[in-house]
């Protein structure tokens, strides 16, 4: 009994730490759809000066690497999200992870 509870504490999802590579695709996808909010940096069609673009369901639980599950965000927004992103809250049902049988 008690070794099975441990197995199934263990057991990991497929896609968590499988490392999952980013799609520099589906960034550049995202940046058309959606251009800088703070306009793009001067002299420069790449750089989007205080803001990065952020997975919103993040990849380590689940979420797609894909435009519809990316959103821009201040530096500042980014480094608290940070704080409390992998606890998954953003990825609930609906959420655009593509493993609750719903189109994101």
């Amino acid at each position: 009994m008690l070794a099975l509870l441990l197995a199934a504490t263990l057991t990991v999802l497929p896609c968590q730490g499988a490392g999952q590579h980013r799609n520099p695709a589906a960034k550049r996808a995202f940046k058309r759809e959606h251009p800088c909010p703070g306009g793009p940096d001067q002299g420069s069609r790449r750089h989007c000066r205080g803001y990065i673009i952020d997975h919103i369901c993040p990849l380590a639980c689940c979420g797609l690497d894909a435009p519809q599950n990316m959103q821009w965000q201040t530096k500042a927004q980014s480094k608290a999200k940070d704080k409390w992103e992998l606890r998954c809250v953003t990825c609930g049902p609906g959420a655009p992870t593509g493993h609750d049988g719903r189109e994101p």
